[in-house]
């Protein structure tokens, strides 16, 4: 498979030059040039499939044939040694827990496959490749266990000081090695817009191989399709309407959702949920694209200004608007509606649900009550304990800790605080 910069002034890419340079020459993210939908038989004998046997076949068409069919598979199966259980709250809304992983957060699944990949394509190779990447939360504590430890990569990640929680902050400034955390004095966007100025900065790029781990790297992106295939295998034997109200921030997972839907995956429609950074919200509304200085919320993974992915979802959608609204709505919330939804989505159905979660659980809401026989499923995309002051104070309720978390508490927090672009190109240059 070779891919395309969606700024269409690069050359066309291999998928294993894509992994590695992460964002094309043109500054354009990397897209796939054909996407081939699997049959109807896959989708109807579902059942039959393990969860690795139905990522397997989902990936392949779009890593082939640069890793083998038995590399791949092994790929597969090492990122998925984990659970992603669909938990039904009611006869109308279900989630889906993706949080069993080792960080606690759907992004160990994109984090573990590109890891891998990476791996694989630097086995034989001397130069060191750096992972560099901008976090807004779960994105850094996954990708640093995904990373730890891989031979020829060195990860640098960049993050925004005092808007990760406690326990995020942990995950990604405890594991030494080959891990390094940069706390910037500024918000997500500017971590992000200084990780993309590197890639284009030939002052770095001529001395040292640059990658990044942010959903723009199709490594991470792509293989977030796979479990709304697994949520699909749990529940289509009972609902024939399932729609996917997703948590959105850079728009990463819900845009695979949507490849998972291009490879024939019977969903009608998406829910785009956002917090106060809600730049699609406002554009499905005016037709104007219009990305704002993020602001601050509880559910701070999707404090994003700029979301990078919302091109990929254009792309899908060939730019018609028409099409791209037939397909997806998308609601805004506050956090004080999102501190509502935790309350409720606990004392009526004794669930724990983090902020995130939450605004998933509005997103499905809104949209049942235009359309009541849907069942939508909302995205746990990380676990509540990752939040906890937040959901104690709300719930009232002492949490416990998770094994996976209590493995982070009290170890000595390394990081080195930057301000500037100038100040991370010397730390990279050094």
């Amino acid at each position: 498979m070779n891919y395309y910069s969606l700024n269409h002034k690069a050359a066309n890419s291999t998928f294993k030059n894509a992994v590695i340079k992460g964002i094309a020459p043109d500054k354009g993210l990397y897209f796939p040039e054909s996407i081939t939908p699997l049959p109807k038989a896959f989708f109807d004998t579902i059942d039959d499939l393990s969860y690795s046997e139905i990522a397997f076949e989902a990936i392949k068409q779009f890593v082939s044939p640069e890793i083998p069919e038995a590399i791949l598979k092994t790929i597969v199966e090492e990122t998925l040694s984990f659970d992603f259980p669909v938990v039904k709250l009611s006869d109308s809304i279900s989630t889906l827990e993706l949080f069993h992983g080792p960080t606690m957060a759907f992004k160990d699944v994109g984090a573990r496959f590109m890891a891998r990949c990476l791996g694989y394509f630097n086995q034989d190779n001397d130069r060191e490749v750096t992972v560099l990447v901008a976090t807004s939360g779960d994105t850094g504590g996954a990708v640093a266990n995904g990373f730890l430890g891989v031979k020829g990569v060195n990860v640098v990640i960049l993050y925004p000081s005092g808007k990760v929680s406690d326990i995020q902050e942990m995950q990604l400034t405890t594991l030494g090695q080959n891990i390094k955390a940069l706390e910037v004095n500024g918000t997500f966007d500017d971590c992000q817009d200084m990780v993309k100025t590197a890639f284009l900065d030939e002052s770095i790029t001529n001395n040292m191989q640059l990658t990044s781990a942010n959903s723009i790297n199709v490594a991470r992106w792509l293989p977030q399709l796979f479990y709304f295939m697994f949520a699909y295998k749990q529940l289509h034997k009972e609902y024939k309407d399932i729609v996917f109200s997703v948590p959105s921030g850079n728009f990463g997972n819900i845009c695979a959702g949507m490849m998972a839907q291009q490879l024939g995956l019977p969903i009608n429609h998406f829910v785009a949920s956002n917090n106060a950074n809600n730049v699609v919200t406002r554009y499905l509304i005016s037709q104007l694209y219009e990305p704002k200085p993020s602001v601050q919320t509880i559910s701070n993974a999707m404090d994003v200004g700029a979301p990078s992915n919302f091109v990929r979802i254009q792309e899908i959608y060939k730019n018609n608007f028409s099409s791209l609204k037939e397909n997806l709505s998308s609601y805004s919330f506050s956090d004080e509606e999102t501190k509502a939804a935790m309350l409720e989505i606990f004392d009526n159905y004794n669930y724990v649900a983090d902020p995130h979660g939450a605004v998933g659980y509005l997103g499905c809401k809104a949209y049942l009550k235009e359309n009541a026989n849907a069942h939508c499923v909302f995205l746990e995309t990380a676990h509540p304990t990752k939040f906890l002051d937040v959901v104690e104070a709300v719930i009232k309720e002492e949490q416990p800790l998770p094994e996976q978390i209590q493995s982070v508490m009290g170890k000595e927090k390394e990081s080195v605080v930057i301000s500037t672009y100038e100040d991370l190109k010397a730390f990279l240059l050094k």
